[in-house]
């Protein structure tokens, strides 16, 4: 049909496969144009500039998708394949769009939706009104394009958690001041990140810029916190170590958006002044031509900090390229939710980066990469969708002041100990209540400022304000006098509720919320805007002129059978009785008949019925600017209900730390905090756990887990050196003490009969390691990678976890590494810590030293019957061997090999033995 589709090229006349093939154009020949109907040239025109999105064109009652697009929706969804002018179509209804457009994207598509921008009617009213020229075809644009890291509206998303977007620019830096080119390496320069973060379903906005070594511990940090839908990246402009980690956790390159340098990918100068040309905060706008350097006095002040950081404006620039290129970049920049973020050197928190949350499965399993068996499931019971990403923030960043952690802790206390008579329950039993009847209002808000939220959605919000009133003023701050959280009686007498009482009372009285939501329209009092009841009087006015002429016409028929029909679009239709049809006016016109009556227009009705539908289509633009209007009017305190959005969030993640001691069982117990300031330990950290048992494995079998106790640091060892059979229990031990350790920083409690510790600054993790082929890494790179981290950025409050260290290369060289590391660490990090191994040697070395407790995990061996049962106990002392052969029989190696593999064994641990001697 078209001979130009049979030879794709992109804009530039590259082929697919080519060097720097543009996927997202199609090139048209200008003989193509020529022969086009206008309908197929406005589809063209949209469609040539988003090839590798599936176009939803508006058509009347309908979305078709053409050509290309049309084969999809035929071979994925089943659609009906038809054919429209000269190109082949599939259709579905307009009332089904969000259904069939959220199934494309969770199929990774892109979805471009062009919109009618007039109806016919309008049409015809502006060409009479207008002297210029009009197309014979309706107006249509893009409206909208839907991506699956930046959805925005309720209908498409199915997650409470949020979808994030970034944009990443990197810089190599030179090696020790040296700027030469030879001198920036990617083996040897450390990268310089800029990174922009949105979460387009809040308009939050999140940005970080930070020098990295060269692993990009950092970098590689914030991408596990945030795990994005979708990345922006410019042509060339990353390092191959940094394109292999963005492999490596995001995948999916259909989400990779590569965007031209400069052009659109923009650099800080071109970003700086698209934000003032675009003038999103208003009274900042210039010309475009003006290379005025001076930043605008009402840019948000973190905004002008970051245009002080030339990696971050543009990746700032990046990523605002493509909202423009979505339609959404006002919506989100004009709402000025913008603040920094360091992925790792926050001073107030404990530090977790991204080897550690993926190690000790914070937010991911190791198995299936889901939420089951992590952390953030065992915690994470908030009531609202907002407290849930809140209190997910709260785990990438456990606190480190103990002031901090013993009020949230103090407020879960509260939360179950103050009783509610009104309720006649506990007050986080009597929150719950509460908060299950609000909605996701921090999505809300941001529709209500994007003016594009559904009336039912803003009716919902406002009265889930009201709601919230009623949480703040009847229930805590009557309780103040109760609390002993000096957090929750702060929140209990937050000061804008006078403010916003005022407000939510002016929309009780400026429209009926019921009728809004039946209606789904606003139909604001009397006198609220003049426009609005001059064209629905005007409305009645004709329905009533209409209504006398009816009564003329049976006077003059002289029967009372006569009356109006309504058909689909040809409303008002003169009905007549089949016995009066021969009194019926010759000028008159039949539009349609029965059996038992016959149906009329005549010229003057005509008339009136489109005079009657052009006040309609007024009526219409009024409505909908008194809408606006009064989103607007709420918009104007965005920044306070957003306050109190998240002081409620914050209420629920208290609320939640109080129903974590529900699934934790017994004994659980509220953590000790020992300061150094108090004890004059200005270098000795202390971590008592008594009776820990892990709390993900713990869910359901807490009959059978066996705690364990560990006791270091303070007069006691600061490290312990763990030994025991394989599959004996040692990983899960290590395991269980980090997480105890985070539990109890972000004010949790611990599922353990006593927890006493040091706050602690940083935890390190190294366990396990499979050999990462994307990286072209092997296991022992990875493990020395790792380890070197450690050694460089332990400090004395860190908390060190290392797994087997040495394991990835040959015995020997794996105990000198390990040997050295150990002694290191105790030696001149002097940090609490865990080291498992099965190097006898090591033990051996150190089964002496009073920095070092030798402890290993109990086991019942039958030598006999080469059986090996685990007791998972932790024990002073040294495990004799590691018991691999009792793995090798679990896992259902054939007996012979496993008696010749223990022959082997014995002959290589008694030539090892005299090797030593």
């Amino acid at each position: 049909r078209y001979s130009w589709l049979m030879d794709i090229r992109d804009e530039n006349g590259k082929r697919p496969g080519e060097e720097d093939y543009d996927p997202r154009t199609l090139y048209i020949p200008p003989s193509a144009w020529k022969k086009f109907t206008p309908f197929e040239r406005q589809y063209w025109e949209i469609k040539a500039k988003h090839w590798e999105k599936v176009v939803f064109f508006k058509k009347g009652k309908f979305y078709e998708l053409y050509e290309k697009d049309a084969d999809i929706g035929h071979q994925e969804f089943d659609l009906k394949m038809t054919d429209r002018v000269n190109m082949r179509m599939v259709g579905v209804p307009e009332a089904s769009f969000e259904q069939w457009a959220s199934q494309f994207v969770a199929k990774g598509y892109k979805v471009a939706k062009v919109d009618q921008m007039e109806t016919a009617l309008k049409k015809s009213m502006n060409a009479r009104n207008s002297k210029a020229k009009e197309e014979k075809v309706i107006k249509r644009e893009l409206s909208q394009v839907l991506t699956a890291g930046t959805l925005v509206d309720s209908g498409f998303l199915t997650n409470d958690m949020s979808a994030y977007c970034i944009s990443i620019k990197e810089e190599l830096q030179p090696i020790n001041g040296v700027s030469e080119s030879y001198m920036v390496t990617e083996d040897r320069s450390p990268p310089k990140f800029g990174v922009c973060i949105v979460d387009t379903t809040t308009a939050t906005f999140k940005f970080s810029s930070f020098v990295d070594d060269i692993d990009r511990t950092r970098f590689e940090t914030l991408l596990i916190q945030y795990k994005p839908k979708e990345i922006v990246i410019e042509r060339g402009g990353l390092s191959q170590r940094t394109v292999q980690m963005l492999k490596r956790i995001i995948g999916n390159k259909d989400q990779w958006n590569v965007l031209i340098p400069e052009k659109e990918f923009w650099g800080p100068e071109k970003t700086e002044l698209e934000l003032k040309i675009q003038d999103y905060f208003k009274d900042s706008k210039i010309k475009e031509n003006d290379q005025n350097r001076n930043i605008p006095d009402n840019w948000p002040s973190v905004l002008k900090q970051a245009a002080n950081e030339p990696v971050l404006l543009s990746a700032i620039g990046g990523l605002l390229w493509y909202l423009q290129s979505l339609k959404i970049d006002r919506e989100l920049f004009s709402l000025k939710n913008f603040s920094f973020y360091d992925p790792v050197n926050d001073a107030s928190s404990l530090i977790l980066d991204g080897q550690t949350l993926m190690n000790l499965e914070v937010f991911q399993n190791n198995g299936d990469g889901s939420t089951e068996g992590t952390l953030f499931e065992l915690l994470e019971h908030c009531t609202t969708p907002f407290g849930k990403r809140q209190f997910r923030n709260w785990i990438c960043h456990p606190l480190r002041d103990i002031d901090a952690i013993e009020d949230r802790l103090n407020a879960s206390d509260d939360m179950l100990n103050i009783y509610v008579e009104e309720n006649n329950s506990s007050l986080v039993d009597y929150i719950d209540t509460i908060l299950r009847k609000l909605p996701d209002l921090e999505r809300i808000i941001s529709r209500i400022h994007a003016g594009s939220c559904k009336v039912k959605e803003f009716i919902q919000s406002l009265k889930a304000f009201t709601i919230i009133m009623e949480l703040f003023i009847n229930v805590l701050n009557s309780q103040v006098d109760h609390l002993t959280s000096k957090r929750l009686k702060e929140i209990a007498q937050f000061g804008f509720f006078d403010v916003l009482k005022e407000e939510l009372v002016w929309f009780q009285n400026a429209f009926d919320w019921e009728k809004a939501i039946k209606d789904n329209n606003i139909t604001p009092v009397d006198g609220y805007d003049e426009t609005y009841d001059e064209t629905k009087q005007a409305i009645k006015d004709i329905e009533m002129e209409l209504q006398d002429y009816l009564r003329k016409i049976q006077k003059k028929l002289g029967s009372k059978d006569i009356v109006y029909k309504d058909l689909g679009k040809e409303i008002y239709q003169i009905q007549v009785p089949k016995r009066l049809v021969k009194s019926v006016p010759k000028d008159w016109i039949q539009m349609s008949k029965t059996q038992a009556v016959n149906r009329y227009y005549n010229a003057n009705l005509r008339n009136d019925i489109q005079r009657l539908n052009e006040a309609k289509e007024l009526f219409n633009d009024a409505e909908s600017e008194v809408k606006q209007r009064i989103y607007q009017r709420f918009d104007t305190h965005y920044d306070k209900w957003l306050k109190v959005i998240k002081l409620v969030a914050e209420v629920d993640c208290l609320a939640c730390l109080a129903r974590c001691r529900e699934v934790l069982g017994e004994p659980s117990c509220r953590p000790e905090f020992v300061s150094t300031l108090d004890t004059d330990m200005t270098e000795s950290s202390v971590l008592e756990l008594t009776e820990l048992r892990h709390p993900c494995v713990n869910v359901g079998v807490t009959q059978d887990f066996i705690p364990n106790d560990t006791y270091l640091g303070g007069e006691r060892p600061k490290l312990i050196l763990l030994t025991g059979p394989n599959m004996g229990g040692k990983s899960t031990l290590l395991r269980q003490t980090c997480i105890a350790v985070i539990m109890a920083q972000i004010g949790c409690y611990v599922p353990a009969r006593k927890c006493r510790l040091t706050p602690f600054d940083r935890i390190f993790t190294r366990i396990g390691a499979n050999d990462n082929i994307l990286a072209g890494q092997s296991t022992f790179m990875i493990e020395l990678a790792e380890t070197s981290k450690i050694l460089k950025e332990a400090t004395p409050r860190s908390l060190v976890i290392l797994d087997e260290l040495g394991r990835g290369t040959s015995t020997f060289d794996g105990f000198s590494i390990a040997y050295s590391v150990l002694n290191y660490i105790i030696t001149q990090i002097r940090c609490i810590g865990l080291f498992s191994t099965h190097y006898g040697m090591l033990t051996e070395e150190y089964k002496n030293n009073p920095l070092v407790a030798c402890k290993f995990m109990s086991f019942h061996s039958d030598e006999e019957n080469h059986e090996v049962v685990f007791l998972y106990k932790l024990t002073d002392g040294i495990c004799p061997k590691s018991y691999g052969m009792n793995v090798a029989n679990i896992a259902g190696v054939p007996k012979s090999i496993v008696l010749q593999a223990e022959t082997v064994a014995a002959e290589f641990e008694k030539n090892s033995k005299i090797q030593e001697a």
